[in-house]
């Protein structure tokens, strides 16, 4: 009996056993932990070309914003640009009416001083006649010119009053005809440089437009882009959002499963026990502690489980002058007279000479007032050395709409940097084209 008792209480445990360790379940489980290993992965792997995704709208925003700002740079540069040109043309038609009127003031004190010619001809034609006197004539037909005659009747003591009187205002008129002469010469000169500086603006509000025109293009294009990888984001963060929808319903169910599973197993053990326990009190073969122990045995497999931890994915001095106007490149915009003031200044707004001299001051180095530097005062500012010389840092002048009409700073390698009227501050290149045929051969070391 005791034999029999023996082979029923381990067909029970054999039983429990089985029911706890089904091979089944062990893989169901592996299979679940497996899938969200694998989700885990792909979620990893959404965040990770989310993440890039998102770095490269940040640059492209950083891009768009810089962009943004010389948009506003050469809209600024275009409207001073403007307002430079049409006080030019104003100063131009203003000058002009100078000249005009100069020349009709001119052209009477011509006709008055010919009358006065006339009449000292004839005082000097009479004084001959009447045998007047002898110096006056010597001095007549010594002069070269009527107005050296002025000059030397003047010297002769001998001149009678009224001869004195008529010659004082005859030199008066021809120094005052002198000195419009000269001003009429001043005011040509200046209006030819006022019409050559207006080409020259002309020309350069074309190519500013034009630049203008190009960026607001490219910064329409970029915000297309933009738009693109914003709904490309969208798409990425929805399909993000139904895998970890997926995931968290497969763990919810998963739990589920592995809960209902333990309380089955559970009671399927309870089970096998109380009627392992019924056969034994009718079998009678054995005490109640050994059905108790056999009980105890029977439930010990509870304590063993089939659980597999999930595996977790590992987590993954001031520069020297040739270089500190680089800042600007790509960040500025040229405006005739720009580059006067620290409004100017923080805007990135420059004609040539302000720039070099804004650079040279960044090094310590002063070029005189900032108010009224230009090319001509630049190329007095320091030591002018031959062309086969040059070293970086030397200041290199082209002519342009006039004589050493642009200024740059040499930076080595047949290249300058300065404030071009079609881009702003650049690097550009003298060795070859517009600069090269440009450059007059004039280097000033500073």
């Amino acid at each position: 009996m005791k034999k029999k008792m023996l082979l029923l209480n381990t067909t029970v445990l054999l039983g429990l056993g089985g029911v706890l360790s089904t091979p089944a379940y062990a893989s169901t489980i592996q299979d679940m932990e497996s899938q969200k290993f694998q989700i885990q992965n792909q979620r990893q792997d959404v965040q990770s070309n989310i993440k890039a995704a998102s770095d490269e709208l940040t640059s492209l925003q950083a891009e768009q914003d810089q962009m943004k700002a010389q948009l506003e740079r050469l809209t600024i540069a275009e409207e001073e640009n403007n307002k430079k040109a049409q006080k030019t043309e104003a100063d131009i038609k203003e000058t002009s009416k100078q000249v005009e009127q100069l020349e009709k003031e001119i052209k009477l004190l011509q006709e008055k001083l010919e009358k006065r010619n006339d009449i000292l001809k004839d005082r000097a034609r009479s004084l001959q006649e009447s045998g007047g006197n002898v110096e006056y004539l010597q001095v007549l037909l010594g002069s070269s010119s009527f107005s050296d005659f002025v000059d030397r009747a003047l010297a002769v003591s001998t001149i009678v009053d009224a001869d004195r009187g008529i010659l004082k205002e005859t030199k008066n008129m021809q120094d005052e005809l002198k000195t419009k002469q000269a001003d009429v010469k001043s005011k040509l000169a200046s209006l030819e440089d006022m019409k050559a500086e207006l080409d020259e603006m002309t020309v350069q509000l074309a190519a500013q437009k034009k630049q203008k025109d190009a960026l607001a293009k490219e910064l329409k294009d970029k915000e297309a882009k933009n738009e693109e990888l914003k709904a490309s984001l969208q798409a990425k963060d929805s399909s993000l959002a139904n895998e970890q929808s997926t995931l968290e319903q497969n763990i919810k169910d998963q739990k589920a499963a592995e809960e209902a599973a333990r309380k089955a197993a559970e009671q399927a053990a309870k089970e096998a026990a109380k009627k392992a326990a019924e056969q034994a009190q009718k079998a009678a073969a054995a005490p109640a502690e050994q059905a108790d122990s056999s009980s105890a045995k029977a439930e010990a497999p509870k304590a063993s489980s089939n659980d597999v931890a999930p595996t977790s994915a590992p987590a993954p001095k001031a520069s020297n002058v040739v270089t500190v106007g680089n800042r600007w490149i790509g960040n500025s915009a040229y405006v005739f007279g720009g580059g006067r003031s620290q409004s100017d200044i923080s805007r990135g707004l420059f004609d040539c000479s302000s720039f070099v001299h804004w650079a040279y001051s960044q090094v310590g180095v002063n070029l005189g007032p900032l108010g009224s530097v230009s090319t001509e005062t630049l190329k007095h500012a320091g030591t002018q050395v031959s062309s086969s010389q040059m070293q970086p840092g030397d200041l290199v002048f082209f002519d342009t709409y006039k004589k050493d009409g642009h200024v740059g700073i040499y930076v080595g390698g047949g290249k300058f940097i300065g404030a071009q009227s079609s881009t702003g501050v650049a690097i550009a290149n003298m060795s070859s084209g517009y600069w090269k045929q440009k450059f007059n051969g004039r280097v000033v070391r500073i």
